[in-house]
């Protein structure tokens, strides 16, 4: 047991049937906090709020935390999608309706294409032969897990309107490869995927691309357009260098 509790760790016992449900329940929490948030997002759009201002917020109250309250386009992996609908499924086997997972599960499907309505209106319908640079493949960084990844969704719905896509990601495109072939361009950098590109798409906050070298980007991009779905950039910042930005539950920036 020492190796357990050596950090301080509290060590639970508990039956079977509590402890699968435990881990259920902490894993659907988690989803639904984010579904939340992008909820808020949503809403914020909506009545011009500002979700970071919003999420800053509430974070202060020790009730709810600062984590797990950034907005963007959904979760992905295998741990939330699975546990959601595990517990739903065991909450149905007992005749159980447990709404929250229900719209925690709708609201996460609609999440993930969140930005295709509004790439398409600003292209006014038309996006055939429009290049995209996708940003991110995996579900979230430091992984190559593509499971249920919100990238994939994009991709799909971009290339289904006729859409190039030029991608890159530091560590899953050969699971990408494995499952798309040659229906999108991979690249070796983000500057490579961005040369000649209509927009950026923004699907993973990956470290790197939080701070790129907007110099480089802006001479390898076509047009300075930006749909960030995890909220990497600086509203102010994205002024100031001339970009059409947009992102989730915040002031769309015209350049």
């Amino acid at each position: 047991m020492l190796p357990f509790v050596r950090q301080g760790n509290p060590l639970v016992f508990m039956d079977e049937r509590s402890a699968e449900l435990t881990k259920y329940a902490a894993n659907s929490f988690l989803a639904t906090k984010i579904s939340f948030m992008n909820e808020i997002a949503n809403l914020c759009e909506l009545v011009g709020a500002d979700v970071d201002s919003v999420r800053k917020g509430i974070g202060t109250d020790s009730r709810i935390g600062k984590r797990f309250l950034f907005p963007g386009i959904g979760y992905g992996g295998s741990c939330f999608p699975k546990d959601v609908q595990a517990l739903a499924k065991s909450s149905s086997d007992v005749k159980y309706d447990f709404r929250i997972l229900e719209a925690v599960m709708e609201v996460n499907a609609d999440q993930k294409t969140r930005l295709i309505p509004r790439i398409k209106d600003f292209y006014k319908g038309d996006l055939k032969g429009k290049v995209f640079a996708v940003w991110g493949l995996s579900f979230k960084p430091h992984t190559d897990d593509i499971r249920e990844a919100p990238a994939l969704y994009n991709i799909e719905e971009l290339l289904n309107a006729g859409a190039i896509v030029k991608a890159h990601d530091p560590e899953s495109m050969e699971n990408v490869k494995r499952l798309l072939g040659d229906k999108i361009e991979f690249t070796d950098t983000p500057y490579d995927a961005a040369k000649g590109a209509d927009a950026i798409f923004i699907a993973t906050e990956w470290p790197e691309f939080r701070t790129p070298d907007f110099e480089k980007l802006i001479a390898g991009l076509k047009h300075k357009v930006i749909f960030d779905g995890r909220n990497l950039y600086d509203l102010t910042q994205m002024k100031e260098l001339g970009f059409t930005y947009f992102s989730i539950g915040r002031e769309t920036i015209y350049g």
